[in-house]
């Protein structure tokens, strides 16, 4: 009997293990000088795929521009990891934007942050003109002096992983938790944390409304929420799947993206409903919108390769082929004098790019330090726009001349 129970057992062991799924092996980097280098100083924030999925570049200096922004390492360790680098995993041609001339001119700027690997992200304007920022990976936000390129970081909770940060007229400076499921108040003048547990475990993009309350998406959770800041009550709902970018428009509503389905949202900030516009074809995905001043929602099909116009009085959809076409992912938009912009985060460089919708024509430019990915945008009281590389770990404002 014994032996008949042993025999069942191994049987039903050896068809589990076969049950199994093929365990996904990570590659291997190509012999050569270097490859230790690179696991020794890469690998204990991620792995290979990182670079053998990159889009590559053809010089050392190119690579070295990357990796600088995440590490600090000797003269000589860089340069054999450049080398190594650019031998191995030189530019991916595929992945070039189509960049489109136009009249329009730009001037970019941009500013290295102080902490490495932090992924830099989702800048903003405060009221004082400052320039402030989130690293997610580090639990911080920072502050930019655009006139002086001073920057200053604060420390928030270490589990925060703060995602997006909006301003306050006041100047405080609120940020989504990401990670521990709260909203944070920072204030810069004592650097004191006021945080405001919430049922969605993962806060994610936010916005004030002229109604003085906060609301945000909870895109893990699928959940929109709303945080009164002067009693701290919130007041939470479910919603479509992974709610992403929100706008508040002129006349009070709550625009809301939708990551999971092909839905935008409008959401009634006192009762908390939400009315949802269908996207042509369900794999549409929506990531970040913007508004013009007809109070007309522009979107980005992040999918699809497409820019989009929804018409709020009609429900009418209109949507725009990306000029490096469909896999260049849109991402962040925004909306200055009624023309669009926004960025196309699957080519390399990453590309910025205007609509007008009135000629329903396009103009490109490469972003300098364009390893991707323009996540959010934000425009100043000047009409600049404010970008980001998270990658490289930098904060760009662009003048429109």
């Amino acid at each position: 009997m014994i032996r008949k129970i042993l025999l069942i057992v191994i049987f039903l062991y050896a068809n589990s293990l076969q049950a199994q799924p093929p365990q996904f092996q990570v590659p291997q980097l190509p012999e050569g000088d270097g490859k230790q280098l690179i696991e020794i100083a890469c690998y204990s924030c991620h792995s290979s795929l990182n670079i053998v999925r990159s889009a590559g570049y053809d010089t050392a200096a190119e690579w070295e521009h990357v990796f600088s922004a995440m590490v600090n390492l000797s003269e000589a360790q860089s340069a054999t990891i450049a080398d190594y680098l650019a031998e191995h995993f030189p530019a991916d041609e595929t992945q070039r934007p189509t960049l489109i001339a136009g009249e329009t001119q730009i001037n970019i700027r941009e500013w290295m942050v102080p902490t490495l690997g932090q992924r830099a992200r989702d800048p903003i304007e405060a009221p004082d003109g400052s320039i402030w920022w989130t690293g997610m990976w580090a639990s911080l936000v920072g502050k930019l002096d655009p006139e002086t390129g001073e920057m200053n970081e604060y420390k928030l909770p270490l589990a925060a992983r703060p995602h997006s940060i909006v301003p306050d007229e006041d100047g405080n400076i609120w940020y989504t938790g990401n990670s521990n499921g709260t909203i944070g108040k920072l204030d810069p003048d004592t650097g004191l944390i006021t945080e405001y547990p919430t049922q969605a475990r993962d806060p994610h993009s936010a916005a004030f409304h002229p109604n003085g309350n906060l609301y945000f998406t909870a895109q893990g959770a699928g959940m929109l929420g709303r945080l009164d800041p002067e009693i701290g009550e919130l007041t939470e709902v479910a919603s479509e799947p992974r709610p992403y970018g929100i706008q508040v428009a002129a006349n009070g509503t709550v625009w809301v993206a939708f990551n999971g389905t092909n839905k935008i949202g409008a959401l009634d900030p006192e009762s908390m409903q939400i009315r949802y516009y269908d996207i042509p074809n369900q794999a549409s995905r929506v990531r970040r919108l913007g508004l013009d001043s007809k109070g007309v929602v522009w979107f980005v099909n992040s999918t699809q390769g497409k820019i989009g116009r929804l018409d709020p009085a009609t429900g009418d959809i209109q949507q725009w082929d990306s000029p490096s076409g469909p896999s260049s992912h849109p991402y962040a938009l925004a909306v200055i004098d009624d023309k669009v912009w926004y960025n196309e985060s699957g080519m390399r460089p990453d590309a910025l790019v205007r609509f007008d919708p009135d000629t329903e024509t396009f103009q490109s430019w490469a972003i300098p330090s364009g390893v991707g990915i323009v996540r959010n945008m934000w425009v100043t009281r000047e009409g600049s726009l404010l970008i980001h590389q998270s990658s490289s770990n930098r904060i760009g404002l662009v003048e429109i001349q």
